[in-house]
């Protein structure tokens, strides 16, 4: 194993990386995307100026620490035992890749703990950028983009023991407003991606986007093997289907700058949900959409929903009076809040 203590010592080394929000998540799951891939899966993500910051430190020779905040305890454990089943097992995993030891791992995040803006693979893809340039600093190869994605999702597809997405890091290596195609029968390419918008049409976007935090942490893994259990069996494929084709059409709204037209597609897209994954929204994800709806905006959940964050989209009135609307409502949770945030132009860095 490599000891980056005395390097570090010299010199620390940070990367961030952008959370995200999207249309369509779930289909960036293999067991949906691989036997469907004539539909042309898809998945739109928009990253947000909300970023997790990684930075490593010099540690005891022999020994890796992560700290993380918004959790209450670091993990520390000798760098030829690191654990992959514990609260920081898949970044342990992170670190056991590149083979150093002697290191402290500090993770920071704008975006609220738990809150289905995929914080835990944007943190990966922040951390393997940061690993990545320590390998580049002291003689080995740094990592492309490409191969940041890659073994970002491999290493949390391969630690959570299967039906991990890939979206969640893809908008954290790459930033902007992107539409994904998953076509993982593909040898070589697991996806194609199309830039929705240019710096100016995301700065058009970032005035007519809305992003709530619930007040409620939110846990996906569970609700996302429901949805795909449901999904092996037929029981909601039909549904899912038209979700992907809403989906294309709200890529095409976007790119095309018509803010009421995308609205009307993300209605669209919630009207099915309701249908197919109903335990995603829980009274206040349930009253928050529906005053969108009621404001002439579109709204959903984040991530696998029950939970977590909100987003919507319209033109400037509607998303300003929908503003002080889910302002009223959010007022009285605890830890409820509109997130201060846009576009993010930039991916890993």
């Amino acid at each position: 194993m490599i000891l980056l203590s005395d390097f570090l010592s010299r010199q620390t080394v940070t990367a961030s990386a952008p959370c995200r929000i999207d249309s369509g998540g779930t289909w960036d799951i293999k067991a949906l995307a691989l036997p469907l891939e004539r539909v042309r899966p898809t998945t739109v993500n928009m990253a947000l100026t909300l970023r997790t910051s990684v930075s490593l430190h010099p540690y005891e020779a022999g020994q890796v620490m992560i700290r993380s905040a918004g959790f209450d305890r670091p993990e520390v454990f000798p760098g030829d035992r690191l654990p992959f089943d514990t609260r920081f097992g898949l970044f342990f995993a992170a670190v056991s890749y590149f083979g150093f030891q002697g290191l402290e791992v500090r993770i920071d995040s704008q975006s609220p703990v738990k809150s289905a803006l995929g914080g835990s693979s944007t943190a990966l893809v922040a951390l393997i950028k940061a690993l990545s340039k320590a390998a580049f600093h002291i003689g080995g190869r740094g990592l492309s983009n490409r191969e940041i994605l890659y073994l970002g999702y491999h290493l949390e597809d391969g630690i959570s023991g299967g039906n991990c997405g890939i979206q969640d890091q893809a908008a954290a290596v790459y930033g902007g407003v992107q539409q994904w195609e998953w076509h993982y029968g593909n040898q070589t390419v697991l996806f194609t991606k199309r830039l929705l918008l240019d710096r100016e049409g995301q700065k058009a976007l970032s005035g007519r986007l809305l992003v709530a935090y619930s007040g409620k942490r939110h846990t996906a893994l569970r609700t996302n093997r429901r949805w795909i259990k449901d999904f092996l069996s037929g029981r909601t494929r039909s549904g899912w289907l038209k979700v992907n084709e809403t989906v294309q059409r709200f890529g095409r709204a976007i790119a095309a700058g018509d803010w009421n037209r995308a609205a009307a597609h993300i209605r669209e897209e919630m009207a099915v949900r309701k249908e197919i994954t109903p335990e995603a929204l829980n009274p206040t994800a349930v009253d928050l959409i529906e005053k969108a709806e009621d404001a002439g905006c579109g709204a959903r959940f984040t991530g696998a929903g029950a939970g977590g964050s909100l987003w919507a989209i319209g033109d400037r009135p509607q998303i300003e009076t929908l503003r002080v609307l889910w302002q009223n409502r959010l007022a009285g949770i605890k830890g409820a809040a509109i997130l201060d945030c846009r576009v993010d132009a930039s991916g890993v860095r």
